[in-house]
């Protein structure tokens, strides 16, 4: 079996990543749907605060079996206590911040919109790296973050079939979904700068376990104690078993292995296809159906985001290379 799996592509991986990264918004929010079937003393409990805490605690608990072998006490040592900063920033801002604010935003705006502006993270990534890292960025990346700018920019302008472009309208989710790239964005920019000799399973340990940490407490100081009234709910925590361990673990272990076993042009590129993924689910899975300015956005967002790819090797091969 062993030997079978490893004959597989690295890209397979990566594309199954991708299907998977793609469904996970529209799973959530069928998940709140199923769990509104199920109130508990006027309560719904899969709501998206639990989905995030409960869901985070079951894939913590699968990761340290996985990588039981890495979070030993001689690699948790060999960590300085500038690369600890740098992996507690990153963990706030990914495991915390950002899903909160995606998690709110699915309660607030249509999956594909949140979908949509989800992309902006890789121009930022080209942006943020040219400001702060001083990374030359070649006029492709330019001028593919640019188009995939224009592309989002148009998604988000409609939200029926017949609307015009004119209209454009931007609510309080598609502003939440801008904040968590953001902070994706620099989280990624801290790991690819500052994180690379960081073991994958102490990363991954520390970002979920603080994550779930800081998510519950801001929880409770915003929305008080009341609000995880359910947490002990069977009927929660067994679709959270299922969502924490294909979506979470699952997800980002075949990401990562397909990473290590395909060139990072090919991965930045399938990357790129995580739009009509998610556009997909969401029609599959919640009957959402994509508006004309969705569609029309999501063309020239993909445009943009191969041409930010396509740069010669070896300018890439002293720089920054996009995700």
């Amino acid at each position: 079996m062993h030997q079978l799996l490893a004959k597989i592509p690295g890209q397979i991986y990566l594309w199954l990543a991708v299907l998977i990264f793609g469904a996970s918004g529209s799973i959530t929010r069928k998940l709140t749907e199923i769990g509104a079937s199920q109130f508990m003393d006027g309560h719904n409990p899969i709501s998206l605060c639990n989905v995030l805490f409960v869901g985070n605690l079951c894939a913590l608990g699968i990761m340290s079996i996985v990588y039981r072998h890495q979070l030993t006490a001689a690699n948790f040592a060999k960590i300085s206590r500038r690369e600890w900063a740098d992996l507690l920033i990153a963990a706030i801002l990914a495991g915390a911040l950002a899903p909160a604010a995606i998690f709110r935003a699915l309660a607030l705006s249509p999956v594909n919109n949140i979908i949509l502006l989800g992309r902006l993270e890789v121009p930022l990534i080209l942006i943020l790296s040219g400001i702060f890292l001083k990374e030359r960025l070649h006029r492709s990346q330019k001028i593919g973050a640019a188009i995939a700018l224009t592309g989002i920019l148009i998604a988000v302008m409609g939200n029926q079939p017949t609307a015009a472009l004119t209209q454009f309208t931007v609510g309080q989710g598609e502003i939440l979904t801008i904040i968590a790239a953001v902070f994706l964005s620099i989280s990624n920019l801290i790991s690819k700068t500052k994180l690379l000799t960081i073991p994958l399973g102490i990363d991954s340990v520390v970002r979920t376990g603080l994550g779930a940490i800081i998510f519950f407490l801001l929880a409770v100081r915003l929305y008080g104690a009341g609000h995880f009234m359910e947490l002990f709910s069977p009927f929660l925590w067994q679709w959270m078993l299922v969502y924490g361990a294909i979506i979470v673990v699952v997800g980002q272990s075949f990401w990562i292995k397909g990473l290590k076993e395909s060139p990072i042009a090919v991965a930045a590129i399938i990357s790129c296809f995580h739009p009509i993924a998610g556009m997909f689910f969401a029609y599959w899975i919640l009957a959402e159906s994509p508006t004309t300015a969705q569609v029309v956005g999501s063309i020239i967002l993909l445009l943009g985001l191969l041409l930010s790819q396509a740069t010669p090797k070896e300018f890439n091969s002293g720089g920054f290379q996009g995700l």
